[in-house]
């Protein structure tokens, strides 16, 4: 009982679990959904479904180099919530921007 004690302990007190990112990883997950119907629906061509994905996996880059040194500082969950922001702005104008789809 106690081993498992000390386990947990080590791992809440790990660097990683400190640099844990819950609602920006969560947040990623609805973005790419978003693009998957937007692709599904005809709503984004594939040009635009490459930029997305380009821009999310800069951001997935981002929040790795951010973890890198197990803290995630305010400084830059803020700048990775600007740029999640940028990305859902990205993807709404994309979806509706009245192109023809085929």
């Amino acid at each position: 009982m106690n081993r498992l004690i000390v386990v947990f302990a080590l791992l809440l007190l790990s660097p990683l679990a400190m640099a844990g990112t819950p609602r920006v990883d969560a947040r990623q997950e609805r973005q790419e959904d978003r693009i998957d119907q937007g692709v599904a629906s005809g709503e984004l061509t594939h040009g635009e479904e490459n930029r997305l994905e380009a821009q999310q996996e800069h951001i997935d880059n981002k929040e790795a180099r951010a973890k890198s040194d197990g803290v995630v500082t305010a400084r830059e969950r803020a700048s990775l919530h600007r740029s999640e922001n940028r990305a859902s702005r990205n993807i709404r104008r994309q979806k509706h921007d009245r192109q023809d789809h085929d």
